[in-house]
């Protein structure tokens, strides 16, 4: 008998009210490994505890060994027909979707038979170009899955039964090791990097280089490493092509390094955060942040893996963030960069991040942005200090303990 599920209940009580929804698409997508089948199976449980029939539950796992040949419409729409015992209304759950190409037919003729609440994941954002994106506007709801966050982290390690640390040392391993799910089976750290590593290898095997022809292979190696290591920082294009070029002695166009960041994004290996200036009211080209899918990428793709706070901390609060359905972007006023603008709905919020501020220099450049903003939205400094500070309105919070607690921001 299956050990029961780690129930990640920030993505399933956003799905629930869908459950039933026959006519709607529900559509998981995120970073290869993040938990999407697991999510899927802890769907089918409630739905099984809800009195559904399990021939009614069917799970089409297309990176399965018995189902990795299937490739084409017809060969999914038959792999769907042999496990499909009667003409009950069924719950079908097609994971990886995107290894069929031209998976879009078949979905949309199960969504338009009736009968099916259909449930697809997809480890990139290929799932939702061409034909799924066109055909079916407004028919279909996409859900954006990330690996563990931290409250997650130590639930999870408190389902597994293992032994929890202190907040901080749980904190400082999670912020290094990440929150890939699958690795906390793994006691051995050297165990644990070796899975991470390979988990990384094949985000770039099969969610970039099976899709997309990459001609010199060398400058997208060299342009990706650059990407991640400075994750969490200011990228100029001109910038980086003037590195590679100069440093790493490869000519990278613009055009060609933009097309590989874009790889990067569409496989959800990196996150594209845009920069809007508060003076004018406009989102500006260029000059983006990149936030890592995890903290492991990070540490995969370089042997040198000490930790460095100030972008890690900033990472692991853009992503909590993103998980809680809020759009974030780097703030700029003036010569001045405000961290987060966060937006949920109509509400807004302004956000700075920082380890410490014990350093008085330092608590004035981390104030400064916030004394430019004449509106009336709320001010948020998260750092690391046991000692907060509350100044000119705005809201002295203490990071661990916010990710832990599994707080909303709006």
């Amino acid at each position: 008998m299956n050990e029961p599920l780690y129930r990640r209940e920030r993505y399933l009580k956003k799905i629930r009210p869908y459950y039933d929804a026959d006519d709607i698409i529900k559509v998981v997508t995120g970073v290869r490994r993040c938990g999407k089948s697991c999510l899927m199976r802890s769907i089918a449980d409630e739905l099984l505890e809800r009195g559904v029939p399990e021939k009614d539950i069917v799970f089409i796992d297309l990176d399965s060994r018995r189902l990795r040949n299937v490739r084409t419409p017809d060969q999914l729409e038959e792999a769907i027909e042999a496990r499909l015992e009667d003409d009950d209304p069924k719950y079908l759950f097609i994971d990886e979707v995107q290894n069929v190409a031209g998976f879009e037919e078949v979905i949309n003729a199960y969504r338009n038979d009736g009968g099916f609440s259909l449930f697809v994941t997809g480890s990139n954002s290929y799932l939702l170009s061409g034909d799924l994106a066109t055909k079916l506007t407004g028919r279909y709801v996409e859900f954006d899955m990330f690996t563990l966050g931290f409250s997650e982290y130590l639930q999870m390690k408190e389902h597994l039964g293992q032994t929890l640390e202190s907040d901080a040392q749980e904190f400082e391993t999670w912020l290094k090791e990440g929150g890939f799910p699958r690795s906390l089976g793994f006691s051995d750290p050297q165990a644990k990097e070796a899975y991470t590593k390979d988990v990384v290898d094949q985000i770039i095997e099969k969610d970039i280089r099976a899709r997309k022809k990459i001609r010199n292979t060398v400058a997208f190696e060299r342009s990706m490493a650059y990407a991640i290591n400075n994750f969490a920082a200011t990228t100029n294009l001109s910038n980086v092509v003037d590195y590679l070029r100069n440093v790493e002695h490869i000519t990278v166009k613009h055009q060609t390094l933009s097309g590989y960041l874009g790889l990067l994004e569409s496989a959800k290996l990196l996150y594209r955060c845009p920069r809007f200036d508060l003076k004018s009211r406009r989102s500006l080209r260029g000059e983006e942040k990149y936030y890592l899918a995890d903290p492991a990428i990070y540490r995969a793709r370089n042997t040198d893996a000490r930790l460095n706070y100030g972008p890690a901390l900033e990472n692991a609060l853009f992503i909590h963030l993103l998980s809680k359905g809020c759009s974030v972007s780097v703030g700029r006023i003036g010569k001045l960069e405000c961290d987060f603008i966060v937006r949920k709905g109509d509400e807004y919020a302004y956000v700075q991040v920082a380890m410490t501020v014990a350093d008085p220099r330092v608590e004035e450049r981390e104030y400064a942005p916030f004394s430019k903003i004449n509106d009336g939205w709320p001010r948020y400094l998260f750092t690391l200090d046991p000692l907060r500070s509350q100044r000119d309105g705005v809201r002295h919070l203490n990071l661990m303990d916010f990710l832990k607690a599994d707080e909303d921001l709006l």
